[in-house]
């Protein structure tokens, strides 16, 4: 059996074929990363009854991702005012999100949170983010501007659920992001740290079997292991 995997969503308006619309939407590239590791990508969308129990939702599910996306998670979730930098918010987004972030802790369903996803999951087991990473560590190689991915590596601790996924010591990988952890939350373990200013890019939940948080875009590349290790750990549980 292929196990199915969610792939949270973003809402926005996109406009094709000459229609302009109001749409629920994801990156193909995160579709294309669970396909090619022999999952069924199934695509989430924020709903309000689900934030209040996603129970229902996350038995369909054998695995879930928590994607990137252009808009910040709210400040006030974190108890901050929100910075100049900060993006604009998707309330319904993050309290699905948070919601299916901690379902998952509970029932034991392997969770992947990609950069806006790692920054939520981070939210979710309580700690705070910095609103805008460059005010901290004096720089913006992070994300290359305007739309582009930065190159930079990332020293991935031994032993860890982070360097099972990626195979390696240290990973080269594509980032485009702003905002970081800055309090880890509780239960959290940073395990993968940027080797340009040692900001942390890799937490994960040492008490659960794949739980795990990473601050680049692996679906982004076709070399990465990080996806295809997700969906390993979801058809474990399948099979289990």
């Amino acid at each position: 059996m292929r196990p199915a995997i969610g792939i949270t969503s973003t809402v926005g308006d996109i406009h094709a074929s000459g229609w302009d619309e109001h749409a629920a939407f994801s990156p193909f590239a995160y579709i294309r990363a669970v396909q090619r590791a022999g999952a069924r990508a199934v695509l989430l969308v924020a709903d309000d009854e689900d934030a209040e129990d996603p129970q229902d939702l996350l038995k369909m599910l054998d695995g879930v991702i928590l994607s990137g996306g252009a808009s910040d998670v709210a400040p006030r979730r974190y108890g901050q005012e929100r910075h100049p930098a900060t993006a604009a918010e998707e309330p319904g987004r993050d309290a699905f999100e948070m919601a299916l972030a901690r379902g998952a802790k509970d029932h034991g369903i392997p969770l992947l949170g990609i950069c806006r996803g790692m920054q939520l999951l981070n939210v979710a087991y309580g700690g705070t983010l910095h609103q805008h990473l460059p005010d901290v560590v004096q720089h913006d190689d992070h994300r290359a501007l305007p739309a582009d991915f930065a190159h930079h590596e990332v020293q991935i601790e031994p032993g860890s659920v982070a360097a099972a996924a990626t195979g390696k010591r240290i990973e080269t990988v594509l980032s485009h992001h702003h905002q970081g952890p800055d309090r880890i939350g509780e239960g959290l373990k940073v395990t993968g740290r940027s080797t340009i200013d040692d900001s942390p890019e890799a937490i994960e939940d040492p008490a659960a079997h794949f739980l795990l948080g990473v601050l680049w875009h692996p679906e982004e590349d076709e070399r990465s292991r990080v996806v295809g290790a997700l969906v390993d750990a979801a058809r474990e549980r399948l099979s289990a």
